[in-house]
């Protein structure tokens, strides 16, 4: 009877023993939570898109691990406590790479922007240059609107830039840039067609 009572007494110890030592990762998945919102903090859905989707669908899938786990009587949350060590790990690197992205993204959209301010300076020196005559004064005229849109739209591009939207700033700046070189071929077509008369 002896025997019994220590087995029984030696299995249920056996039993608290692994249910108690299972006990969920919350902390750990609190930890990988506030690491992705970080990411997200510093900008992450903007200038790290596809690695912040990657991580959260990372974070799913360690959360799902720990739910299967919490249903089995003998828990082991080894593999799911790696998943979550791995997501804070790769959201911290993915953070650490956001900056150089921003500066990579402020630099491309005020190189777009110096170079619509170019091309709209080279339109308006060569809109003084071109040819006033009967046939050109109303065409001038237009040119001379489209340019004044155009330089309104730089303000906007410089708004882009104070608000910290450089891809927005540099998609607007390229438009510029496309619109007076448009102006530019057609002065130069006007100059051509009155030095061919």
């Amino acid at each position: 009877m002896k025997n019994i009572v220590k087995g029984l007494t030696l299995a249920l110890a056996l039993v608290l023993v692994f249910t108690s030592c299972a006990k969920q990762p919350t902390q750990l998945m609190d930890q990988a939570k506030a690491a992705i919102q970080s990411v997200i903090d510093a900008k992450g859905g903007v200038y790290a898109k596809d690695e912040l989707n990657k991580l959260q669908g990372d974070l799913q899938a360690a959360l799902d691990a720990v739910n299967a786990q919490a249903k089995k009587f003998f828990k082991k949350y080894g593999p799911a406590k790696e998943m979550l060590t791995k997501v804070i790990a790769d959201a911290d690197s993915v953070k650490a790479l956001i900056p150089g992205r921003i500066a990579e993204a402020k630099a491309a959209a005020e190189t777009a922007l110096n170079e619509a301010k170019t091309a709209v300076e080279e339109a308006k020196a060569l809109l003084e240059k071109a040819p006033k005559g009967k046939g050109t004064k109303a065409d001038i005229e237009a040119m001379k609107a489209d340019l004044g849109g155009i330089e309104t739209a730089l303000a906007d591009v410089n708004s882009a830039l104070a608000a910290e939207d450089y891809f927005g700033a540099k998609d607007k700046a390229v438009v510029i840039k496309e619109k007076a070189a448009g102006i530019t071929e057609q002065i130069n077509a006007a100059i051509a067609k009155v030095k061919g008369r």
